[in-house]
């Protein structure tokens, strides 16, 4: 088992990397501003699952290998970059399934299924967070100790921090919505989105 002395390091050193801004988080304060923070969960679902599985391998040694191969990162990067700058330039025009409408106007939703794999995709495509977690986690494991329930506290405390910033991260985001439909700025805001959209999908691709 892991020693407190070990926790009281641990997790005000993981809140905050994990709360300082990145693509996940400017993605969940983006999907938060636009399609809400109940809809916003689903992609939070796939991220956290992203991330423990990130940090699970980190420790097992698979990210070196994965690090020394920049190519098995190119296909989830590129196609993941690609996708979130589409539907930015979707946002920005007011169109798309992320895009805030005016009125009773109707638009296309993106499914749980979907907004899960962004989620996903976006946190295993990170290369920095495969280098932060190789870096930060095996300091904190106790190697004459069994490694099974040290990694499982370890993962289930990173996966409840990052939730709770994500959910800081969206519930702003939807704070700025609100504010920004009350001062019926409804294409500013898609611009807004969108322009975050496509930063972070930049930010993927060039990572």
């Amino acid at each position: 088992m892991l020693e407190l002395s070990l926790l009281a390091v641990f997790i005000p050193t993981f809140f905050f990397v994990s709360a300082t801004p990145g693509m996940c988080m400017t993605l969940s304060m983006t999907m938060g501003m636009t399609i809400g923070i109940r809809r916003t969960l689903w992609m939070m679902a796939g991220e956290l699952v992203g991330v423990g599985l990130v940090a699970l391998l980190a420790v097992l040694g698979v990210a070196t290998i994965m690090l020394n191969y920049p190519g098995v990162f190119a296909v989830f990067k590129y196609v993941g970059g690609a996708y979130l700058i589409y539907l930015g330039i979707q946002m920005w025009q007011s169109r798309g399934k992320m895009a805030v409408t005016e009125g009773n106007a109707s638009q296309p939703v993106a499914t749980r299924q979907a907004l899960a794999l962004q989620g996903f995709v976006t946190a295993v495509a990170n290369p920095k967070g495969w280098a932060f977690f190789i870096s930060l986690l095996p300091p904190f494991i106790n190697p004459d100790s069994p490694l099974a329930p040290q990694l499982s506290i370890l993962i289930m405390i990173i996966l409840l921090v990052e939730f709770i910033c994500l959910l800081g991260y969206a519930s702003g985001g939807k704070t700025m919505r609100t504010f920004l439909l009350k001062s019926g700025n409804v294409r500013m805001m898609n611009r807004i989105a969108g322009s975050l959209m496509i930063g972070v999908g930049i930010w993927l691709a060039a990572g």
